[in-house]
């Protein structure tokens, strides 16, 4: 039986299970959605110690960084594919968040994030009068 291998390619698919593409982060996969005056923000973290997760907030940049620790070198590794180490990500929030009231919890390797919009940002209804005189609207 004749076996091809192309070392290039297989360079090519190691770093994007290593480093991931822009349409698939191999680290941190994310979802976020805004959802009742909020924005909900999750994070797949599986096999991450809940103590080495660290959640930062600088001038609207959110920090999340996590360990996954190496592999137990008694064993004999047959695959080894998920990241290990430290690894992080940030989130860049706009100004219209409140972003010191933010609450995380972390449960079954998902760590949920909960940011609330400030009431100046959230959409507001404006009375228009219409009693035949020509008012201006302020707004």
């Amino acid at each position: 039986m004749l076996m091809r291998s192309d070392p290039f390619r297989a360079f090519d698919r190691w770093t994007e299970q290593v480093l991931g593409t822009p349409a698939r982060p191999a680290v941190m996969p994310m979802d976020a959605w805004r959802e009742e005056g909020q924005f909900i923000v999750e994070f797949d973290l599986p096999g991450v110690d809940p103590d080495s997760l660290d959640l930062d907030v600088e001038r609207n940049v959110l920090t999340v960084r996590a360990e996954r620790p190496d592999v137990d070198r008694e064993h004999e590794m047959v695959a080894a594919e998920r990241p290990r180490g430290v690894f992080s990500r940030q989130l860049f929030l706009g100004d219209t968040l409140e972003t010191d009231r933010i609450e995380a919890s972390y449960h079954d390797g998902v760590l949920h994030l909960t940011i609330p919009i400030a009431e100046k940002a959230k959409p507001r209804h404006i009375e228009i009068s219409h009693n035949g005189e020509r008012t201006p609207i302020n707004a």
